[in-house]
């Protein structure tokens, strides 16, 4: 149906769900308004386009009622004047010429607000998230952010670059179509209004079926592209492969894919079956009219022309009217999208920066715990999953549940508990422990990545709330357990630590981290590809670039999260040696699995359920006979009981 636009019919739908109707303050509004405000010139623009448009619209019915009424009928007053002919002809032409032209130039300007609103509203998110605090992205789902980078801030563009000028643009049409009308005839005007009403009650009835076929459809699409998102990952493909599931994976793809063709077919014919009523409604509208209208030229009331062009502004008039009986549907959807994208922008920082913090260019490495309780609160600073009207909530993958194990014997409210300790500058300390006594979250308190809940960290007497986090992020190097690489190349991974870092630097930090040799021994060398959190590498590989990232940094403090773990004896060794070389005139911080490690530190904290219940040297350590004895003779001792020899180096 031509008079309908694109999104009229799922207007209609959506707005018969009462339940779901989104609210808009007048807050919000007074806050999406300033996004608008950088374009007023466009907006301005698109708002004059509009009247020139909907004027050269309402023209062409009164040229072919002139044409009619007094070129063509013999009792018209210009009858067989060819020279009007021909200029009602030519304007026939000229003006949706005309149109088109101001219509380009409307986009344009539609366009600029539109995409301009997006990149405002993507980079105000961005950098927010970018000073969020790890507890945040621990407590909130990727693909939620991703929704509320794409689709919610596109669905919000929409409130200003699309729903606004929508609603004007139709709202003009009405009011200047039905003035035209109106002057026209305005029993036929009457006559013509009087049926929108069945507009509404033929889009309630189909409506609501054509609503649960699209939410089902909705459904079906958010549980393939769950299984989609989780199994083409180079994670879940692999899993997939080791288990030797390439076939059942394959079997549960198809039942959701049918599901979606399913439910895609059901929605075509049911939608047909929508524009099928709602034009036979508008055609009952049409023929009513142009029935009484026949009357009344019958019978002289007035003439052919006349009837003629009332028939063209009926149909423009049908489409903008039942268009704006939604408008306030429409527009509430999309305003409340910026309501997602500012929950995002109102989470508080919890890892902030005071104005007057202290900035120190290069510090000694004087580290000092001082009665630090921290605990992990779920609560702060998390995102909630965001109600999307007319959309559904992603499955699960497998069986939409996700189980939750913890290690019993660790188990606890509180990470860290009253953790007092000093590293002088230039120490190695070894903290051990059994897993989940807080060890890894300990290191993380260091360059900030979370804040004590109580107590305070001091580096070279300044606490680090205090100290700006260039000063942090500049003398503090970290290497993970799980060693992250982007799929990029080889010399991008290692200047992300130091982008103006030259070719003589990468290739000397390589070298002190042993990994030059298997650089250059590759086809593309440093130019080469590591792959995906690179898989194209082994993890001695990719443990050794790390730590050549960090000799590249060259940071003041070190801090090593069980930096060999689940290495081979070659790749180990290797790793060992070059985190020797990197320590030296360093203060460094090791979570220690290897007795070498634990020989060469200066000072040894031994952790149990967050809290230090042993601290020293080695040999003060084992004559104290506690849990460090304990872990020393379970885990540090060979299968024979002799002792762990340290690698070569060490």
């Amino acid at each position: 149906m031509g008079m309908m636009g694109g999104s009229g019919w799922w207007s209609y739908i959506r707005s018969n769900n009462d339940d779901e109707k989104p609210l808009v303050s007048m807050a919000l509004i007074r806050r999406v308004l300033p996004y608008a405000r950088p374009y007023r010139r466009e907006i301005i623009g698109m708002l004059v386009m509009i009247l020139i448009t909907t004027g050269l619209g309402l023209l062409n019915p009164l040229i072919f009622r002139d044409l009619i009424d007094n070129v063509l009928l013999e009792e018209g007053p210009n009858y067989g004047d060819t020279t009007r002919l021909n200029l009602l002809a030519l304007a026939l032409v000229i003006i949706p010429i005309v149109r088109g032209v101001i219509s380009v130039i409307q986009r344009k300007y539609n366009a600029t607000v539109g995409e301009g609103t997006i990149y405002d509203l993507r980079v105000a998110l961005y950098t927010h998230l970018q000073r969020m605090s790890l507890r945040f992205f621990t407590n909130t789902k990727t693909g939620e952010l991703m929704s509320r980078l794409n689709n919610d801030v596109v669905d919000a563009q929409r409130a200003i670059s699309d729903t606004i000028v929508s609603i004007v643009t139709n709202f003009i049409t009405v009011v200047a179509t039905l003035a035209v009308m109106l002057t026209l005839e305005w029993r036929l005007t009457i006559l013509g209004v009087l049926v929108l009403p069945l507009f509404i009650i033929v889009a309630r009835r189909v409506g609501n079926i054509l609503r649960e076929v699209i939410r089902e459809q909705m459904q079906h699409n958010a549980s393939m592209n769950a299984m989609m998102n989780e199994t083409l990952n180079i994670s879940g493909a692999l899993l997939v492969k080791l288990f030797g599931q390439a076939k059942s994976e394959t079997s549960r793809f198809k039942e959701r894919a049918e599901g979606v063709r399913d439910s895609g077919i059901d929605r075509a014919v049911i939608g047909s079956q929508f524009f099928m009523l709602i034009s036979l409604v508008s055609v009952i509208g049409t023929a009513i009219v142009y029935w009484v209208g026949g009357h009344l030229v019958l019978e002289g009331a007035f003439t052919v022309g006349t009837i003629v062009a009332f028939g063209s502004y009926l149909t423009q008039l049908y489409g903008p009217l039942q268009s704006l009986t939604n408008a306030p549907v429409d527009f509430a959807t999309s305003i409340v999208s910026f309501e997602r994208v500012f929950e995002i922008i109102d989470l508080p920082l919890e890892i902030d920066e005071k104005p007057d913090a202290v900035h120190i260019k290069r510090t000694d490495g004087n580290l000092t715990f001082d009665h630090v309780t921290f605990a992990y609160d779920n609560a702060t600073s998390s995102l909630s999953a965001a109600k999307r009207f007319w959309q559904a909530e992603d499955a699960g993958v497998l069986s939409g549940t996700v189980a939750n194990q913890q290690n019993k014997s660790q188990a606890r409210e509180v990470a860290l508990k009253d953790v007092s300790f000093k590293i002088k500058s230039g120490q190695l300390a070894a903290l051990v422990g059994p897993s989940g006594a807080g060890k890894t979250t300990l290191t993380y308190l260091i360059p900030r990545l979370y804040d004590p809940t109580d107590g305070r960290i001091t580096l070279d007497g300044h606490d680090l709330r205090d100290v700006t986090l260039t000063t942090l992020s500049d003398n503090i190097g970290m290497v993970t357990q799980e060693t992250y690489l982007f799929h990029d190349t080889v010399r991008a991974n290692l200047l992300y630590a130091k982008p103006d870092a030259t070719q003589e630097e990468l290739e000397a930090a390589c070298k002190a981290a042993n990994i030059q040799d298997f650089i250059a021994g590759m086809g593309n060398g440093y130019d080469t590809i590591v792959g995906e959190r690179g898989y194209r590498l082994s993890g001695g590989e990719k443990q050794r670039i790390a730590i050549a990232r960090v000799i590249l940094k060259d940071p003041r403090i070190l801090v090593l999260d069980e930096a060999t773990s689940h290495l081979d004896s070659q790749s180990e060794a290797l790793v060992q040696e070059a985190l020797g070389r990197v320590q030296e005139g360093r203060t460094s911080i090791v979570i220690a699995h290897r007795l070498s490690t634990i020989l060469a530190a200066d000072h040894i904290l031994v952790m149990d359920r967050g809290e230090i219940v042993e601290q020293g040297t080695h040999a003060e350590l084992v004559a104290q006979d506690g849990l460090y004895n304990q872990l020393y003779e379970t885990q540090f001792r060979g299968v024979d009981g002799s002792i762990e020899e340290p690698l070569a180096g060490d």
